[in-house]
């Protein structure tokens, strides 16, 4: 079965750049992890294939796996299998009530919601307890480089090691697209600083023997901590969701 229209390169790539649930670049971990943690049965995204340009891969998950499918762009439309789609929409729509059908173990998966990747800003804020100037004749020139972004946290935090596997606390920062951990509160130089710019995701982690854990996926390793409370652990899910909304709202 096959759709065409006259849809040039250029309306295809604004279609691809305004969908929702494009991850541009997220990889195939992360997206499973996102699928996994976060998603439903029949959830769907829709990201780069590292096989080179206009070749994409629609990650699917299938009760409690993920499948991956290869997606081309053409000039003449999107090719999935033997089938063409003038549109990314054509091709959402065409399989929203039929199976798709995973070549490996023959598993019947309907494209039911996708899964976006924009995160909404995190309701964690402090109220105001000092507000006074501290230096004057500055303008906002002086400050802007200066200016720790919107939604700093720090807190004890049980963090696994890379090679033992065990379990040590440490103290975090997280300040503008900086996560900082320390041996203690007290020390001034940090461990390791990770930069959230290279993280792909952040989620709830149920694959550890403890509770309140979550992860954060970098392309050469997944960092597993755990926080004293479920809420605070979700705190700190909220808000580093949102740096790395912020993160890729700047790309």
């Amino acid at each position: 079965m096959s759709f065409y229209s006259d849809t040039s390169t250029e309306d295809m790539r604004d279609e691809l750049e305004t969908l929702g649930w494009y991850h541009y670049d997220l990889s195939r971990h992360a997206a499973e992890a996102l699928l996994l943690s976060n998603g439903t049965d029949g959830s769907y995204l829709m990201r780069n294939s590292n096989e080179g340009p206009g070749c994409f891969a629609l990650s699917v998950r299938a009760k409690d796996s993920v499948k991956h499918f290869h997606v081309t762009r053409k000039q003449n439309g999107y090719v999935f299998g033997f089938n063409e789609f003038a549109t990314l929409q054509d091709f959402v729509s065409h399989f929203a009530n039929q199976p798709l059908l995973g070549s490996d173990t023959g598993t019947l998966i309907v494209l039911k919601c996708p899964y976006p990747w924009h995160v909404e800003e995190p309701s964690i804020y402090e109220s105001v307890r000092v507000h006074t100037a501290i230096r004057t004749g500055r303008t906002e020139n002086d400050l802007v480089a200066n200016a720790p972004s919107l939604g700093t946290k720090e807190g004890f935090l049980v963090k696994q090691g890379a090679f033992v596997k065990n379990w040590k606390q440490r103290w975090f920062t997280l300040n503008r697209y900086e996560l900082k951990y320390f041996r203690d509160k007290t020390c001034e130089e940090p461990i390791r600083t990770l930069d959230l710019r290279a993280c792909s995701a952040v989620q709830f982690d149920y694959s550890q023997d403890r509770v309140n854990c979550f992860c954060l996926v970098f392309p050469d390793r997944t960092f597993y901590l755990c926080a004293k409370t479920g809420v605070e652990a979700d705190e700190w899910i909220k808000i580093l969701r949102w740096k790395l909304s912020q993160i890729r709202k700047g790309r």
